[in-house]
């Protein structure tokens, strides 16, 4: 992102936060940032989720990251709802902030905390209902890069199925395939960390890890 649209996001962030009160978090990602680490320029009540200025990616920022060279596929996210780690439900929407040629440079976030406003219609519901409905499940809104990193192994075990201690080869394959489509090894020193959650060696890590992605591409062709 330019210096000139960095101003402009955080002065509507600003715009937006007080608008809204403090319930609303506003949040501006660089997709650019040399360190995606730190790539978090303007935040407004970002006591909401915890994060603050220079924090690091969420899960749609990473996702955004690894698709970015097909910048035609990425799509705005009307509001749907996330969650954080001490349990609040909020109504969260993401904006791609976009360059002249049409690339993503940046993200605009709004997360919203309806906790209080769940509660009461969820006791309105039951006491108007005879049956609940079905609810969405809320995507969970990390406050660091470390936790997001350690949600996406977690993700990766849930996917092949087995714990790590348990896998063999081909699941660990799949299992490091899987992060890295979810944009996991942009994070700093996450080869590290994925060796040692698999137990495996930074040698095999990169073999597994070269396989995955002939596959895939293997399977999209």
């Amino acid at each position: 992102m330019t210096s000139n649209q960095i101003d402009f996001y955080r002065r509507l962030a600003r715009m937006l936060a007080q608008q809204f009160g403090p319930s609303c978090e506003v949040v501006v990602h660089d997709l650019e940032a040399t360190d995606i680490d730190h790539a978090i320029v303007a935040i407004e009540n970002g006591h909401v989720t915890g994060r603050a200025l220079g924090g690091g990616p969420s899960h749609v920022v990473l996702e955004s990251l690894q698709g970015r060279g097909e910048g035609a596929e990425l799509k705005d996210r009307p509001p749907y709802f996330t969650k954080t780690a001490d349990g609040k439900i909020l109504k969260s929407s993401t904006l791609f902030i976009r360059n002249d040629e049409g690339r993503a440079v940046g993200i605009l976030s709004i997360n919203y905390d309806i906790t209080l406003m769940s509660a009461m219609v969820s006791e309105l519901s039951a006491f108007v209902q005879t049956r609940a409905s079905a609810e969405q499940e809320p995507e969970e809104i990390t406050r660091n890069v470390a936790d997001l990193l350690e949600d996406l192994l977690e993700e990766s075990v849930s996917y092949v199925g087995k714990p790590a201690s348990l896998m063999n080869k081909e699941d660990r394959v799949r299992a490091i395939g899987y992060l890295d489509r979810r944009g996991a090894f942009l994070i700093s020193k996450s080869s590290e960390r994925a060796c040692e959650f698999f137990g495996i060696s930074k040698y095999s890590f990169y073999t597994y890890l070269n396989e995955a992605k002939a596959e895939h591409e293997d399977a999209s062709e």
